[in-house]
């Protein structure tokens, strides 16, 4: 009995998601599919990644298993267990082969966060092989045609214990993605929470003055999703000034001194 493993996460594709291309990043994943390669994407947080992923799924009308990797995870939790249930010892599939079977876009985002000995389970998926070899239940799984792997990562957060080894980046194509163009970014503000106009360009300027601090102890900058969330806030009825606070400046920083700095940009634009 197959059954899915609790670390799957399985987004429908009932309903696409809003997304405004940057470059020719569609046309690049499609071919990549219709020709069962393997993607890789880089890009800082909340720049569009993983919705871009959910987006493209809805478009080839395929199922989408998210995996959001972390330092614990195994190979098992990718791969799959042995568990008891009913009295007996049931084989879960893990979310990569569950989509091996079944077909569909395996997504493991901040792959570079999982172990490295977990990473190399899908070296057989990433090349003319499309294999993936189950041990324990002595299984060789063939990739159909409609099943893609895809893996995403933050360069930002990089260092000599995280990163992808060339073994395994270069068995990908791969796409990077940066936070879109103010005139791009403010569409999709408007778009994807309502917010007039006038109220979105102010997020965009505040969003360019936070991206352009120098001396402020900041790992990255303000994200586009962070915005959304903001302009969700507007767009309800809450003060800009509180809704820039909640929705962004405090998820950027526990600095209380830097809290302070970044309100000053807020009111200076609300």
């Amino acid at each position: 009995m197959h059954t899915a493993s609790p670390v799957e996460l399985d987004l429908s594709a009932s309903n696409a998601p809003f997304y405004l291309p940057q470059n020719n990043e569609v046309e690049l994943f499609t071919h990549a599919y219709e020709n069962q390669l393997p993607v890789l994407i880089k890009g800082p947080t909340g720049c569009g990644k993983t919705r871009f992923i959910s987006h493209m799924a809805e478009r080839l009308n395929l199922p989408l298993h998210t995996v959001s990797c972390h330092d614990d995870l195994t190979a098992s939790d990718l791969v799959g267990r042995y568990l008891i249930g009913d009295g007996m010892t049931q084989w879960h599939d893990g979310p990569l082969t569950r989509a091996v079977r079944e077909g569909g876009i395996c997504y493991l985002d901040e792959v570079v966060e999982a172990r490295k000995d977990t990473t190399v389970v899908i070296h057989p998926l990433t090349d003319d092989r499309r294999i993936l070899p189950i041990d324990r239940t002595n299984e060789l799984l063939h990739a159909p045609k409609n099943f893609m792997l895809v893996v995403s990562y933050n360069p930002g957060y990089q260092n000599l214990m995280k990163g992808l080894k060339p073994s395994t980046r270069q068995r990908f194509i791969s796409m990077s993605f940066n936070y879109l163009k103010p005139e791009e970014e403010k569409r999709v503000i408007e778009a994807e929470t309502g917010l007039d106009s006038a109220n979105a360009q102010r997020l965009i300027n505040l969003a360019i003055g936070l991206r352009g601090l120098k001396d402020m102890d900041l790992e990255e900058g303000a994200s586009t999703r962070l915005l959304v969330y903001a302009a969700t806030l507007m767009k309800a009825g809450f003060d800009p000034v509180e809704a820039c606070r909640a929705g962004l400046v405090e998820s950027l920083t526990d600095d209380e001194d830097t809290i302070t700095a970044l309100m000053e940009v807020v009111k200076a634009n609300f």
